[in-house]
């Protein structure tokens, strides 16, 4: 399998759309949800691992006047995004930015992003950081918008019992079969990823723990606006 960065998946560029949405159910569901979370008026978002530029281009849509700053460590990802969203005629509107979250949450200083966000969205990434990096990223989150800002993120979480992972890996897949395909045959194109930078391969926390974690880190507000199977959207308001 070819060497990829935790959280690009697939080994070849070609098959990220396409892939995501067979590998994980309701994809495009989960992200009209963190999409209907921030508010429409919001002006100034962090986005903490681009990917391919989906949830930035419903982003964008849904808030015209936003301006979204990007993290993410990963080329591919950034020229790919880059591209989506100068397609879309945003490009003025997007910034993207080859940078590891995790050096962000605990040396700030080194980048040049500001503060005072309206809103911070991530999707499918955080995951790759352990529970204690998670933990220093929502404090910085909490840290970095304004009051009443929100934080949202969609992220596969972990099983709090071996029934239920065996009832979440049922769905992925009948969710696979319906695509046409087979959870293995999607696996099959699956790129090989190591440790790079802050992030790992997966490092799945409960939901619960989460949920903790965001309130430990000051979110006063702490909430699950959306959950199918082992996905789930969680995050807070300030």
């Amino acid at each position: 399998m070819s060497q990829i960065y935790p959280g690009e998946v697939f080994a070849n560029t070609s098959d990220f759309d396409a892939g995501i949405r067979q590998l994980l159910p309701r994809y495009d569901e989960m992200l009209e949800v963190i999409t209907r979370c921030v508010p429409s008026a919001s002006k100034k978002i962090l986005e903490l691992g681009c990917g391919t530029g989906e949830l930035t281009l419903k982003i964008l849509k849904r808030c015209p006047d936003a301006e979204i700053i990007a993290l993410d460590y990963s080329p591919r990802m950034i020229n790919f995004a880059s591209s989506k969203v100068s397609s879309f005629g945003c490009e003025e509107r997007w910034s993207g930015q080859e940078a590891d979250f995790g050096e962000w949450a605990s040396y700030p200083d080194k980048f040049n992003i500001g503060a005072d966000f309206d809103a911070c969205i991530s999707s499918l990434a955080i995951h790759h950081l352990t529970d204690e990096m998670k933990q220093n990223l929502f404090t910085r989150i909490h840290e970095s918008l304004i009051p009443s800002g929100c934080f949202w993120n969609a992220d596969p979480t972990l099983p709090s019992c071996p029934t239920l992972a065996e009832v979440y890996k049922l769905a992925r897949e009948e969710w696979a079969n319906q695509q046409g395909t087979t959870l293995a045959d999607v696996r099959a194109r699956i790129g090989n990823s190591t440790t790079y930078g802050y992030s790992n391969q997966d490092q799945l926390a409960t939901l619960d723990a989460h949920l903790q974690m965001l309130t430990q880190a000051g979110f006063s507000t702490v909430a699950v606006p959306w959950k199918y199977y082992g996905l789930a959207v969680f995050g807070g308001i300030k």
